[in-house]
């Protein structure tokens, strides 16, 4: 239950008060998504660290801020740490923004919010547009635990490995993917078995050429191939949990829970995981995630 809207109240970005870190949400594609306290606080900062200069100063543009940029992206986010923290002992203000969406969530920010919070400065997010939710809310496949993911290895056996462990999993997986390697994700995903896997694939979101599809795995793959413009924009896909149901030597079907909670109620966590690998004949990785999910449940 989200009960986070109760007891609302407008707080104002006050940089002169005291030197702060503002982790600020920018829009993913629609202009119009940007939050009126986001703009306020582009607004009232000494100046904004930037994932890349160009986009934010054309997003700046737009708003009608002018402010000074600082790059702080992927291959410079220990050195570039260290100097928001120097404006900061300044008495600055900084903003901290992605190219797109929530920084730190599979885009540079989490080094630079370690840093400035260890030396004892305020962090305050400024939440607003996310990739990961915008989809997720469109999917109708969640309404519960997920897992997030991120951009998978761009090739090689840790990526296809990763993937099938992932799509072993009881939760629902939510992954990106370029553009260029969407096409190799649709064949990566059917090779694993997955036509019959409710999913939905999204593209542009929030933009003019916003697309999803949804459905079935067949039936997403065939038409995201058939997309004369898959490799156009990055995608979000949310792609329904695994659903093991082993069955027993009279035919009777019982879930990997079933199996797990009586051995967890008696069998230390190791245990327990070796004799459900053993009865069920999942794999372990995906047996003993699960287990720790209702250990600490």
């Amino acid at each position: 239950m989200d009960d986070s809207g109760k007891g609302l109240e407008v707080r104002q970005s006050d940089p002169s008060r005291q030197p702060t870190l503002y982790v600020v949400a920018t829009p993913i594609g629609n202009l119009g998504d940007i939050s009126l306290r986001a703009r306020a606080t582009l607004e009232s900062v000494d100046r904004v660290a930037a994932e890349d200069t160009r986009n934010t100063a054309r997003l700046l543009e737009q708003l009608g801020i002018r402010k000074p940029l600082m790059a702080h992206h992927a291959h410079n986010e220990q050195t570039s740490a260290q100097g928001i923290l120097q404006c900061l002992e300044r008495g600055e203000s900084i903003a901290l923004v992605s190219d797109a969406g929530t920084p730190a969530v599979s885009d540079p920010g989490a080094v630079v919010v370690r840093v400035v919070a260890q030396a004892g400065f305020p962090v305050v997010p400024v939440p607003g547009a996310s990739s990961v939710l915008t989809a997720l809310a469109a999917s109708g496949l969640v309404d519960g635990p997920f897992t997030f993911r991120g951009f998978l290895p761009a090739k090689g056996k840790e990526r296809t490995n990763l993937l099938a462990h992932w799509m072993s999993l009881p939760e629902p997986q939510i992954l990106f993917e370029a553009p260029h390697r969407v096409l190799q994700l649709v064949d990566e995903l059917a090779q694993l078995g997955l036509a019959d896997r409710a999913m939905c694939a999204g593209r542009e979101m929030t933009k003019q050429f916003e697309t999803f599809y949804r459905g079935a795995g067949a039936a997403v793959f065939e038409e995201v191939r058939a997309d004369p413009n898959a490799e156009r924009g990055e995608w979000v896909w949310v792609i329904s949990g695994a659903r093991p149901e082993p069955e027993t030597a009279d035919g009777l079907n019982v879930s990997l829970d079933d199996w797990l909670k009586p051995l967890l109620a008696e069998l230390p966590l190791k245990s327990a995981v070796a004799l459900a690998v053993k009865a069920t004949g999942l794999p372990k990785n995906a047996i003993y995630e699960r287990a720790l999910q209702l250990k600490n449940a």
